[in-house]
């Protein structure tokens, strides 16, 4: 089961209701914090999952309505004890911008790894893997969108163990993934696991415009985010000019990948009910869904 919760819905600047983009997911009790704008520790207070076990911190690119909580949130992990590195991943020119923030927390009790503009797949915690991948999107700054899959363990087969004659007594560790050995024979996980079964995709894409790219991107996603800073379709111009989405760009998007759900994010100041609009996107992708600050969702293994 993964959880996750929209700590931000908002772009451009916080309203009343309503922060700045943030994306908090939970797997086995770590967590990944996608883009830190203004409030996201606020919305991480209320929702009382804690800051001392994030892990790594992913920013789509560097305006102020996606990083600028960054500097505090470091701190306050500072406080709250922990001395694990963290890590924090963003496109070209990510470590400059952190440079530069920093200079109001220069004192921290971990070490910060910064990965700059990845390339490959990034592989994360070894009992629960979980691996990102990344593309460059089309936004007045640097900025890449996030794939996140939740790997899933192979059912264990136990015909397979008794034709590979494995001791039982090395079931449970080969299970778990490691390496058994016993008078000279070798027992690989592979010799008692079943075939690979599907896991859980999470993709994020804000801020751009609907690139062809993102279509191969977000295939088969379980859950698709998406900007929508625009609902409303006479706001096309503006999407174009501000390199920006409209909630049924997103919707093509969704329908071109055979993502299962669409959930609309980072939406203008100027649009007070993002609801009024949903229509525009459900005629497209039917299961869109709008999303709010505080929302949680939680996935579940086919």
């Amino acid at each position: 089961m993964v959880d996750l919760a929209l700590l931000g819905t908002g772009g451009g600047m916080p309203m009343p209701s309503r922060f700045l983009s943030s994306l908090l997911i939970n797997y086995s009790g770590r967590k990944i914090l996608v883009d830190v704008g203004e409030g996201t520790q606020v919305s991480m207070r209320i929702l009382g999952w804690g800051v001392k076990s994030v892990d790594v911190i992913c920013i789509t690119h560097g305006h102020g309505d996606h990083i600028v909580g960054l500097p505090g949130l470091l701190a306050t992990i500072g406080n709250s004890g922990r001395v694990e590195p963290l890590t924090i991943i963003g496109p070209k020119g990510i470590e400059q911008i952190i440079t530069g923030l920093r200079v109001i927390v220069p004192y921290l009790p971990y070490e910060i790894e910064i990965i700059e503009d990845p390339k490959e797949t990034i592989d994360l915690f070894k009992n629960n893997p979980i691996s990102i991948d990344t593309m460059e999107l089309d936004h007045s700054a640097p900025c890449i969108g996030y794939n996140f899959y939740i790997k899933r363990n192979p059912k264990f087969d136990v015909e397979k163990a008794i034709k590979n004659n494995v001791p039982k007594h090395f079931w449970n560790l080969l299970q778990k993934g490691n390496v058994g050995e016993e008078e000279g024979n070798i027992y690989l996980p592979e010799m008692v696991m079943g075939e690979e079964r599907n896991g859980i995709k999470i993709s994020m894409i804000t801020d751009t415009r609907p690139i062809e790219e993102i279509k191969k991107f977000v295939e088969d996603s379980t859950l698709f985010i998406c900007e929508g800073t625009y609902g409303d379709e006479d706001d096309l111009p503006k999407a174009i000019k501000n390199k920006h989405m409209t909630f049924s760009e997103a919707a093509m998007l969704a329908k071109a990948g055979n993502a299962k759900e669409l959930l609309l994010t980072h939406f203008s100041p100027a649009m007070i009910e993002p609801e009024i609009y949903v229509e525009n996107a459900r005629k497209v992708f039917y299961n869109t869904t709008i999303g709010y600050d505080r929302m949680i969702k939680s996935l579940a293994f086919e």
